[in-house]
């Protein structure tokens, strides 16, 4: 207790003296009626006073130090260290008023309590170039898939905050929408717009309240696996929360889990491995193993690669559930199978011209894709999206594609950095807008952060 090395500066230099020998530390500090410090003594400074000639009974301010070092609530730990380890063994820490708060030695200099963290993620979206139909569990069960594609610099955001209740929110700023529950079993209950995050909420079960905040760099919809990704995000939250962390394979198979068994939503596995793996990817799907390989591309050839692709966005929302269903049920059908067989071929050719360099062949190649995936399904392209890739190719691109399950979403250019200017143009005329990106290399993001007061 600090009560034990505070005097008042009126008192005798005798009735200091007990007090250091009773507090053991060989000092006191000397204060005035209105519990300020106005000095410390130590031990030593009695001998001084006493050999000097001061009386036992003289007052102990006539010999206290009115020059001492002394610490406050805004001294940082850094600063502390140094003064201790500069020959001082005791540091006052005063309030603002000047009241003693607590001493520091070098035998108790405490670590600062652990700070509430905020957990954050991120998680990019996709760009694909071929192979889509194959990553569908029903195709691959009985012939084998393959999928070319290459995350971007675009990403879905998560923020989570541990309550030291049970209360649950999760807010979207892309919805506009914020939902808040007593506790996770009141959350799940609720009818809402956020139906895939009740169903990975209730897949995750957490034993804790918390606070979840969802942004995105994309518009909603736009092929580009943005739902994985914010499924990801969130995932990625709540992995740093364990000691026992998922591998990048759980967590992607957990976000599948949600999205499709138990949202139901239907689709195939490659945006979920995308996203959370990151980079550019060769993907292998059978009914035995997915395999994930990552093509290493020279600086010079990923940079003409990325300078060659533009990305728009056709501004026309597309149902994938919608598309993946009406594709699930064209497959049974022999010549669509025979499509996703020629896609597949087509991924394998399209990752040979990117190992080699060849370019100018690989872009040729996202015609024949485009080709390919319009015949999977009616509901794929439409009159306007026919008028968009006819006015890309007659303007220079050597090949595009429609992302994602089609109908809408972004239009995927592949044309010499040369005509980028003259692709621009007349795709803002038809009223799509320019996505500018960069590939990335990394998959899913996670870390903890203090909060800010």
């Amino acid at each position: 207790m600090i009560s034990k090395f505070q005097i008042l500066e009126n008192e005798t230099i005798k009735n200091a003296l007990l007090m250091i020998e009773n507090n053991k530390k060989g000092f006191i500090f000397i204060i005035d009626n209105n519990q300020i410090v106005r000095g410390v003594v130590t031990d030593g400074d009695v001998r001084r006073a006493l050999i000097n000639e001061h009386s036992l009974n003289d007052k102990i301010k006539l010999i206290s130090n009115k020059n001492f070092i002394y610490g406050d609530i805004n001294s940082t730990r850094e600063d502390l260290l140094k003064k201790l380890d500069y020959k001082i063994k005791f540091i006052p820490i005063l309030s603002l008023e000047g009241r003693l708060e607590k001493i520091i030695t070098k035998d108790d200099l405490p670590i600062d309590k652990e700070a509430s963290v905020l957990i954050r993620a991120k998680s990019p979206v996709r760009i694909s170039f071929s192979g889509g139909g194959s990553d569908t569990t029903n195709y691959f069960e009985f012939n084998d898939g393959a999928t070319l594609n290459a995350t971007i610099s675009l990403y879905a955001h998560a923020s989570l905050r541990i309550r030291s209740d049970k209360k649950i929110s999760v807010h979207s700023l892309d919805l506009n929408k914020k939902i808040e529950a007593k506790n996770l079993k009141s959350f799940l209950k609720l009818k809402n717009q956020f139906g895939l995050i009740q169903s990975l909420l209730k897949l995750l079960n957490p034993n804790f309240g918390f606070d979840l905040l969802l942004y995105s760099d994309f518009n909603m919809k736009s092929g580009l696996g943005g739902s994985s990704a914010v499924i990801s995000s969130i995932i990625g939250c709540f992995n740093e929360c364990r000691i026992d962390q998922w591998s990048l394979h759980e967590m992607a198979e957990l976000s599948f889990q949600a999205e499709r068994l138990s949202f139901n939503v239907a689709g195939g596995w490659q945006d979920q491995y995308a996203t959370v793996f990151g980079g550019l990817n060769f993907m292998e799907f059978n009914k035995v193993k997915n395999t994930i390989h990552p093509l290493r591309l020279p600086d010079n050839i990923s940079s003409e690669l990325e300078e060659s692709l533009i990305l728009f966005d056709t501004c026309i929302s597309h149902e994938s559930n919608e598309i993946h269903l009406d594709q699930k049920k064209e497959t049974k059908k022999i010549q669509v199978t025979n499509i996703i067989k020629s896609n597949v071929e087509l991924a394998y050719k399209m990752r040979n011209y990117l190992l080699k360099g060849e370019l100018s062949n690989f872009g040729k190649m996202l015609d024949l894709a485009w080709k390919n995936k319009k015949s999977l399904s009616k509901k794929i392209s439409s009159n306007f999206l026919d008028k968009v890739y006819k006015e890309g190719i007659k303007n220079g691109a050597l090949g595009g594609k429609l992302l994602g399950a089609g109908g809408g979403g972004c239009f995927l250019f592949y044309v010499k950095p040369e005509d980028r200017n003259r692709i621009i143009k007349i795709m803002n005329d038809l009223g799509l807008k320019l996505i500018p990106f960069v590939f990335e290399n990394k998959g899913i993001n996670s870390w903890k952060t203090r909060q800010v007061k």
